[in-house]
């Protein structure tokens, strides 16, 4: 049984930066949560590494060299 995590059990575990800015994810990110509607992630939000962002008319993938690829 893990004492130290605060998370509900089966909730997704909230990552440490924003991929939009790069800034720690806690405080408000209000302008890059409604920016993040129309733009693919910038920023990778396990390790704040700027990812390679290729967007095309189906979607978007997005690249970190240390974590891997993220699409949508």
């Amino acid at each position: 049984m893990d004492r130290g995590s605060t998370r509900a059990q089966g909730a997704a575990p909230v990552p440490p930066y924003c991929d939009h800015c790069g800034e720690p994810a806690a405080g408000g990110h209000a302008a890059c949560a409604t920016a993040r509607e129309l733009e693919p992630p910038r920023f990778c939000p396990d390790c704040r590494r700027r990812m390679k962002v290729q967007v095309v008319p189906t979607g978007w993938t997005a690249t970190c060299v240390e974590h891997g690829t993220r699409h949508g």
